[in-house]
């Protein structure tokens, strides 16, 4: 078992879960796999902000996998029972989607929004993008923060790993890997740049694609002088 080495100290990010899970939900499910798979769609759902999330997506995501892969080896299988005892249960809604590309598997939390955005979807008011924020595609595997790391900057050691470990927690996949992208462009490949990024965009956010944008746009990172302090350790 590793030892779970507490919460840091400083400022915490949090999830908003529902009173009514604990009242209500938590004290009937009596399957590990369920309440992970809930608990993380919970969370994949209130910190990207989208109505719907795609099985593949799920599929995709390392955090659910490793978690997964506890309980069952078939992490395929247990996510898909997770899933099925959720949508029996009335937590999550589900809906099939037929593309050309082929059939994919939508998943809503079954709250006021969660319904209406389902039911929006099944009458053809709205597509996939819209409620779901991205294209839904099969899975790909995206590469890891260590992955990204090693690639990138070089050999990691056990103080660093623990702060990626928690980086990887805190910020979305796309923006770790989008992050080392602007570090090596330029040319800036120390994780004290990469970091700082981060938590600029987790502090100020940072445009999506199809959010409209500010009256004022935010750097999306600092120049070299800006973080020359930060550099040189």
């Amino acid at each position: 078992m590793e030892h779970f080495k507490g919460f840091p100290a400083g400022e915490l990010k949090f999830t908003s879960v529902p009173d009514l899970f604990f009242a209500r939900l938590l004290p009937q499910i009596d399957s590990l796999v369920e309440l992970k798979v809930t608990l993380h769609f919970l969370w994949v759902h209130y910190r990207q902000t989208k109505q719907a999330i795609a099985k593949n997506e799920l599929l995709t995501d390392e955090t659910l996998v490793e978690s997964l892969a506890l309980i069952d080896e078939d992490v395929e299988h247990a996510l898909t029972l997770g899933l099925s005892r959720a949508v029996e249960r009335g937590t999550l809604l589900h809906v099939e989607i037929e593309t050309p590309e082929g059939g994919y598997d939508l998943y809503f939390l079954n709250s006021e929004r969660g319904r209406l955005a389902r039911a929006k979807i099944e009458e053809g008011e709205i597509g996939v993008v819209a409620v779901s924020g991205v294209e839904v595609a099969p899975p790909t595997k995206r590469p890891n923060i260590f992955e990204l790391y090693e690639d990138n900057i070089g050999l990691i050691s056990p103080i660093l790993a623990d702060e990626l470990k928690d980086a990887e927690i805190n910020y979305r996949p796309e923006w770790v890997e989008d992050a080392f992208k602007i570090a090596v462009e330029n040319n800036v490949r120390k994780w004290s740049y990469i970091r700082a990024i981060l938590e600029r965009w987790a502090t100020s956010g940072r445009e999506e694609t199809g959010q409209p944008k500010p009256e004022t746009t935010a750097k999306s990172w600092y120049t070299d002088e800006e973080f020359k302090e930060l550099i040189q350790h």
